[in-house]
């Protein structure tokens, strides 16, 4: 493992450059960089295993052959794609909740999005970087970002991020560290610094004359680039689950294939042993043409057969496969809550674990979003609302019963909530309290300018009684 003390024993520049190059190298062909990609191929719907699956023949020689003639369907599921997203959406589709009330703006107004896709790409990839900058934070997925640690204390404390469009062209990389960055460029082997190292925070001045120029610079308290890890193992989602789908894919597809085959009208011609290939083709040309034909050998006679394919076997185990990979990968199925009377109780059940897994993933979205923060210099706590199914009317009852025992704001928020019109909860509570206020003014104004409600006789009576 590549650390970050092995950066800092390059003691020239020519040192550094063949440390990094090196560093890309290296990564490209690990693990990692390549079960992202493999991952993120099957998140686009392409089974890698499938696609590379070809049917082969065997020769009288035993030579192995193509199969070009016989149906070979491929057939892919997305199944990876919607568990996927779907632990993403389940803790993040509804927002971010800050304990302030409120996003600060030095996230960006889009932040939530680009959480969204780091979330993703660390289901991915095992693990995604997010790199804050300045009013915005980045995505490096695992497919382009080579980390290094700190020996000492295990932290991330540099990094490089590279692309390269093509083979052909040249390969540009930034070495990130705690006091700023560098831009470099290979192209045919030889290296170019782009950029020599600069702070993170670049500040400008100038007149429309002279032109901007920069007058200072500074770093961040800390590295501006923050892991965010799937699970303990910090492995791609797709680790472990890999060959249940390709198994799914390579049955159904193996089931269409013998569903071509078996379409077919098989004819068995009787006593017409001298037809030949020639014969058949042109006996089978015929009953294409006209449905009709006539065996000329004395006794022939031609009966026509198909094939039945057995499909029980089949569809079980597909079936189960199925119902494994959502146990297994801990996903929620809205066919087990899909009901016309089903409960919450019921419903809570059917979610069990995807919550378990949800929770774990929680606490590293929040250690992600916690250290953007530290960076930022924000003093903030953020939570989530899951996304989930409810039966609103058994909610909605639930919350009326407490009532009585529950501040009105509250109860109307939470009922908004349920009913998804959470938004409109500051208006509806203004426009219900001064319904409130109409009504407690009419009830206290009487007809001769008595504020407590009651009639001028009435008043006058107190009034002398009193005295």
């Amino acid at each position: 493992m590549i650390t970050l003390q092995d950066l800092e024993k390059c003691t020239s520049e020519e040192q550094r450059q063949d440390f990094i190059y090196k560093c890309i190298m290296r990564h490209k062909g690990s693990d990692t960089s390549q079960m992202y990609r493999i991952a993120s191929k099957y998140y686009e719907g392409h089974n890698v295993t499938i696609e590379e699956f070809q049917k082969i023949l065997y020769t009288v020689t035993g030579k192995i052959v193509p199969d070009e003639i016989s149906p070979n369907h491929k057939i892919k599921n997305r199944m990876f794609s919607m568990f996927v997203t779907q632990q993403v959406q389940f803790l993040l589709g509804n927002g971010v909740t800050w304990e302030s009330g409120k996003q600060d703006e030095s996230l960006g107004e889009d932040f939530e999005d680009r959480l969204l896709n780091i979330a993703e790409e660390a289901l991915l990839g095992g693990v995604a970087y997010g790199f804050y900058n300045l009013n915005h934070i980045e995505c490096f997925h695992a497919g382009e970002f080579v980390p290094l640690y700190d020996e000492t204390d295990g932290a991330l404390k540099a990094g490089i991020r590279f692309w390269q469009i093509d083979p052909q062209k040249p390969l540009r990389c930034t070495l990130y560290e705690m006091d700023g960055y560098t831009e470099y460029s290979w192209v045919d082997g030889e290296c170019e610094i782009l950029q020599d190292k600069q702070k993170y925070i670049t500040k400008y001045k100038g007149t429309e004359a002279d032109g901007m120029k920069i007058y200072a610079g500074e770093n961040y308290p800390g590295f501006p680039i923050i892991p965010l890890y799937a699970q303990k193992s910090r492995e791609s989602v797709l680790v472990g689950n890999r060959e249940a789908l390709d198994a799914y894919d390579l049955i159904k597809s193996g089931f269409a294939n013998d569903l071509d085959e078996a379409s077919q009208i098989y004819w068995l011609i009787q006593n017409a042993g001298g037809m030949d290939e020639v014969d058949l083709a042109n006996f089978l040309n015929q009953i294409r043409r006209t449905h009709a034909a006539v065996v000329d050998e004395d006794g022939a006679k031609a009966e026509p057969h198909t094939i039945d394919i057995p499909h029980q076997a089949r569809e079980i185990i597909l079936a189960r496969l199925e119902q494994d990979l959502f146990r297994d990968f801990m996903a929620f199925d809205p066919r087990n809550v899909n009901g016309g009377a089903v409960t919450a109780t019921q419903i809570m059940a059917g979610y069990e674990l995807l919550n378990s897994k949800e929770d774990y993933f929680e606490k590293n979205v929040t250690k992600f979003i916690k250290g953007v923060l530290e960076i930022a210099g924000i003093d903030d706590d953020p939570a989530y609302t899951r996304s989930m199914i409810v039966n609103k009317q058994e909610e909605i009852q639930n919350v009326l019963t407490a009532a009585t025992y529950l501040p009105d704001e509250y109860v109307t928020r939470k009922i908004l909530t349920i009913l998804g019109d959470a938004d409109m909860a500051d208006e509806l509570i203004k426009q219900k309290e001064e319904e409130m206020l109409e009504r407690m003014a009419m009830m206290n104004v009487g007809p001769v300018g008595q504020t407590d409600g009651t009639s001028a006789g009435e008043a006058g009576t107190e009034a002398e009684e009193g005295v």
